[in-house]
């Protein structure tokens, strides 16, 4: 039986977030779909389910997965990991706000892997933009 992540580490983890995801920004406020609370190093690879391992996620396309390919060198990246990383040494956003830009190769990686601007993110950005709720401050 997988172990359950109990209630009260679930909000810890989202109020840590300030309620966003760690991978895109998006706030969970504004969103059509629950966000969950995701394995960094997935079980599977020897991860634990405690605090430092845990992150607030808009998505599903990680998976099991800690690596993907840079888009410009072609090598296998560590993708972004909340705990270890800071956003902003491995993001931007473009001048519209709108698009999520990897300014390293662990960024491009992850953007491509977690589809970090596929459509509907890009039209939620558009309308909080719209209501001066983005980009998070």
């Amino acid at each position: 039986m997988p172990d359950r992540i109990s209630k009260k580490l679930r909000k810890l983890i989202a109020d840590r977030a300030f309620h966003l995801c760690e991978y895109c920004k998006s706030p969970q406020t504004y969103s059509p779909s629950p966000f969950d609370v995701e394995h960094i190093i997935p079980k599977s690879r020897g991860g634990q389910s405690d605090s430092d391992n845990l992150a607030y996620s808009c998505n599903d396309y990680k998976s099991n997965k800690i690596s993907a390919t840079d888009p410009i060198n072609h090598l296998e990246i560590p993708i972004f990991h909340p705990r270890k990383n800071i956003w902003s040494d491995h993001f931007a956003w473009d001048v519209s706000g709108l698009f999520i830009i990897g300014t390293t190769p662990n960024g491009r990686a992850s953007v491509d892997l977690l589809k970090l601007n596929r459509l509907e993110l890009v039209n939620l950005r558009s309308l909080l933009t719209m209501i001066g709720k983005h980009p998070p401050r």
